[in-house]
């Protein structure tokens, strides 16, 4: 059961009191509109994040019965390491995601062996050029700089990753605080999503975002606040 409501002109807010709660409310959602998706033009799209935040919502998600093949499933952004690495976001999602009756999805990797980060994001460009666009559904991650998508403070030209009218899809990323390089999608085709959850767990993460969503600098996920043309939904628990 949500814990709390608050809310603003550029997000909704959903407080669980359990990590579990949490899990099974947005997996609910997002299933709900991947079935709408269906329903109306007979296939559903879907960007989510890696890191370990999402495993028990990738959990849950994977074990609802809806028609995961007509769903695809597609990377918020990548390390530039193949999906053997531990450090893989495709990885996280082929283990926990694409499991149980979502094994029956199909899933678009970004990352490509290429010489560098460059050819990596223009191959994903052309490769993902042909994807139902735009998303049904993204499922936003944040850390505690307040980064989002691979969207890091100290990035290279983070003015042009924040670009909202940008035309790209898939965007290299070179970033100190990132490690690796990373690609990651266009801040206009996240916003253009038909759904956009962010999902948050910990004390220090609320404190992240309650710190971007005040008066000060303005932090990665402010930006896809305020590009956002509706409320994005926030999922969080303790």
């Amino acid at each position: 059961m949500a814990r709390e409501q608050l809310n603003s002109a550029a997000y909704s807010w959903n407080g669980f009191a359990g990590r579990q709660e949490l899990a099974a409310a947005l997996a609910g959602q997002v299933a709900g509109r991947l079935t709408k998706a269906i329903a109306e033009r007979g296939e559903g799209l879907l960007a989510v994040s890696g890191g370990t935040t999402p495993a028990k919502f990738f959990a849950a998600l994977s074990a609802i019965p809806i028609a995961w093949d007509k769903v695809i499933v597609t990377l918020v952004d990548e390390r530039f390491v193949p999906a053997s690495s531990p450090r893989s976001n495709a990885g996280l999602v082929a283990a926990n995601l694409l499991q149980n009756a979502a094994s029956a999805a199909r899933f678009v990797p970004l990352y490509h062996e290429a010489v560098d980060i460059q050819d990596a994001a223009a191959s994903d460009n052309a490769a993902l050029q042909s994807l139902p666009w735009p998303l049904d559904v993204v499922v936003l991650g944040m850390g505690p700089d307040g980064h989002t998508a691979s969207f890091f403070p100290d990035a290279d030209d983070l003015a042009k990753l924040l670009d909202p009218s940008s035309d790209r899809i898939v965007l290299p990323v070179h970033a100190v605080s990132a490690g690796e390089p990373r690609l990651t999608l266009s801040l206009a085709r996240i916003v253009d999503a038909g759904f956009i959850a962010l999902h948050i767990e910990g004390e220090d993460k609320r404190t992240a975002f309650d710190s971007a969503v005040a008066p000060g600098p303005r932090k990665p996920i402010r930006a896809v606040l305020d590009a956002a043309p509706k409320p994005v939904e926030v999922f969080w628990a303790p």
